[in-house]
């Protein structure tokens, strides 16, 4: 049973439905696809972590952005 996890920063709003129907669905066709896996049995997970709780080079996603990093 193949588990995938995507984490994305929050966005804009973060994903909408429609994209993450996307992601879901791309995922489990590409395993199935290069690995034979079941989609039947593939998980995939959506993590939206907001910006602040995410960091890059000691510092927040949230104040990278600000600075145009």
């Amino acid at each position: 049973m193949p588990y995938v996890n995507i984490k994305v920063t929050k966005e804009n709003g973060g994903l909408t439905k429609e994209e993450k129907h996307t992601l879901i669905k791309g995922v489990t066709n590409l395993l199935a696809e290069t690995l034979n896996k079941n989609p039947a049995s593939t998980v995939v997970v959506i993590d939206e972590i907001d910006m602040d709780n995410y960091g890059l080079g000691a510092e927040q996603i949230s104040d990278r952005r600000k600075a145009g990093k």
